[in-house]
């Protein structure tokens, strides 16, 4: 199962390579220009931390069983834990 940071990871990474492709000159013009076409409604990688805090806030909410999609950080982080 892909956990919200790993996801949000990803979805920074496949931004970042769609830019490193649109901008590589040694590739067809075809390929550019279909990652430039690709990059016009993909999420950047402030788009997707901040989704990410919003859906981590929206936890406290009673909105069903449903769980953050992304994360506010692409790499795992800890919660602290309760002492009993």
């Amino acid at each position: 199962m892909t956990m919200p940071h790993e996801r949000t990871r990803a979805v920074v990474q496949t931004y970042d390579f769609l830019v490193e492709l649109s901008r590589d000159a040694s590739l067809p013009e075809r390929v550019r220009r279909d990652a430039r076409f690709l990059l016009r409604h993909f999420p950047t990688k402030h788009d997707v931390l901040l989704a990410g805090k919003i859906e981590e806030q929206a936890e406290t909410l009673p909105l069903g069983a449903l769980g953050p999609v992304f994360s506010s950080a692409t790499e795992f982080k800890r919660t602290r834990s309760i002492d009993h």
